[in-house]
């Protein structure tokens, strides 16, 4: 899924069936451990890696302002303090809890105690005791109103509740009828606990697709295109539910002579999407690396000097609020979380500093994952954090080079399959091609063997075109060519697909 802003590529989004999704996930789960000295537990859930349980995870915040559209009920934590974690949890004790971070790396998934149900324009706290409001509804009339009938709707000890953005103009009719629904979800969660054996997952989170309508598509949305009938009507119908005004906004994309991605330029942005230097427009650029304490961003001036005798403290602003833009895009684009650090050009003006540090934080603002940015040092750099959910692009679908003894990153065999299809789908729209071998790299070529038996038959099955499967040990392991036959001619360049 490719989210865009301006007609430029800010988000991309991957599911694939062998990559499960975990967060916002409810298990049922039993205490592994309890580690005094680091205030935190460890939760059998039943995946490979048991969850990290920390003790602020097991009591209620007590501040009620929330930064609310990722869905979470995620706010500054209570000043009081924690109480030790060998008086809250004990070995073996089941407890319900929800993941709040995918596993990454060696590390397994972050869980909390404090369970967050998340509706369109709503989310339900179960064991927490407030009515909070997003941050972003500033009208103090707004948050009142709201506030006063959630509370009015809210059966006794039930729960908390946080209002989202779109909750700004809800009906009561309308809070009523969400407030049912996340009430029921809940009590059909706790029959499941009941009647489930510890480790057991008790609740799956939306999917990616039904996930980011319920938490981004609104009326500020232009459009909606999906290349999926099946997809499409399933769309559709939880609209119809939700917002039936925004079925209007949802369009099928039907033209078989180019793909969804190809038409708004998508596949370009893919294949440029793990470069380590990207360009700005008026010649500079900006580096990006990622290491296992930090990501570094140096701002660089490149080919970029200014105009003659123009003063060199704003072509040195200029490319740095250019190189602000961008980084603001990247950071979503390639979902980087953690500790930041960019490098920006020094500037003597103190002026320019400041106006450096607004932009930055002007173009984080329109990220969803939690971004705090402090202001630039005397050494020009700016250190910033990204709410860290799940793990970034280039590890979520990049494995270490063997090759290379892991200085570089190489295409996983399953993306590499993912390549080849869309590849030979655009083969197929030539009918002048009807036979193709295919040489690959021999550990490419047995995973398709083994892991996807049927993808060759059922691929040329749909497209009509014959395709035969070739290892070669000379091609990269994420690389792939295209003969087309009987005449032997290299077609990859003509077809191939990011």
């Amino acid at each position: 899924m490719a989210i865009l802003e301006d007609d430029q590529l800010v988000e991309l989004l991957v599911d694939r069936p062998e990559l499960e999704r975990t967060n916002g996930n409810i298990y049922y789960g039993r205490v592994e451990a309890v580690l005094p000295g680091m205030q935190a537990a460890f939760v059998d859930i039943g995946l490979e890696k048991s969850g990290f349980l920390h003790a602020s995870d097991l009591i209620e915040p007590d501040d009620a302002e929330f930064d609310d559209d990722n869905g979470s009920s995620s706010s500054r934590r209570s000043s009081r303090k924690t109480p030790a974690i060998q008086d809250l949890l004990s070995r073996g004790q089941e407890i319900v809890v929800q993941v709040t971070k995918e596993p990454i790396g060696t590390k397994g998934c972050r869980v909390t105690a404090q369970v967050s149900l998340p509706g369109r324009n709503l989310v339900y706290l179960p064991s927490a005791s407030r009515v909070g409001i997003s941050r972003k509804i500033e009208s103090r009339e707004k948050r009142h109103r709201l506030r006063k009938m959630v509370r009015a709707l809210l059966p006794e000890d039930a729960g908390g509740v946080i209002c989202r953005t779109l909750a700004e103009d809800l009906t009561e009719d309308q809070i009523q009828r969400e407030l049912k629904s996340l009430l029921a979800l809940w009590k059909k969660i706790q029959k499941t606990v009941a009647e489930a054996e510890a480790p057991a997952l008790v609740h799956r989170e939306a999917s990616l697709t039904l996930g980011i309508i319920r938490d981004l598509f609104s009326d500020k949305v232009e459009s909606l295109h999906v290349d999926s009938t099946r997809l499409r009507d399933e769309i559709r119908q939880y609209l119809k539910q939700m917002d039936p005004e925004l079925t209007k906004r949802l369009h099928l994309h039907r033209d078989r002579s180019i793909s969804l991605f190809d038409k708004n330029g998508i596949e370009a942005e893919i294949e440029h999407l793990f470069n380590t230097r990207v360009d700005l427009p008026t010649g500079g650029y900006i580096v990006i690396e990622q290491t296992e304490a930090l990501v570094s961003i140096d701002v660089n001036t490149g080919s970029y000097t200014g105009r003659k005798g123009k003063d060199p403290e704003k072509t040195v602003l200029k490319t740095n609020l250019e190189a602000a833009r961008e980084i603001g895009r990247q950071l979503r684009l390639r979902d980087i979380g953690g500790i930041i650090v960019i490098d920006f050009i020094d500037m003597e003006q103190q002026a320019n500093r400041e106006k450096l540090f607004h932009e930055v934080r002007a173009h984080v603002a329109r990220d969803r994952a939690r971004t705090r940015v402090f202001r630039v040092s005397e050494l020009g750099l700016v250190q910033m954090t990204r709410q860290r959910v799940r793990p970034s692009l280039v590890d979520s679908m990049t494995v270490k080079c063997s090759g290379c003894g892991g200085s570089g990153r190489v295409f996983q065999p399953e993306v590499v399959a993912r390549h080849l299809d869309r590849s030979l789908r655009r083969v197929a729209r030539n009918e002048e091609e009807r036979q193709v071998m295919v040489r690959l790299h021999p550990e490419v070529a047995l995973y398709l063997f083994e892991d996807e038996p049927d993808f060759i038959r059922h691929l040329s099955k749909r497209t009509k075109v014959e395709i035969e499967i070739r290892d070669d040990p000379t091609i990269g392991i994420d690389e792939f060519r295209l003969v087309s036959q009987p005449a032997g001619r290299d077609v990859t360049e003509k077809y191939a697909a990011a």
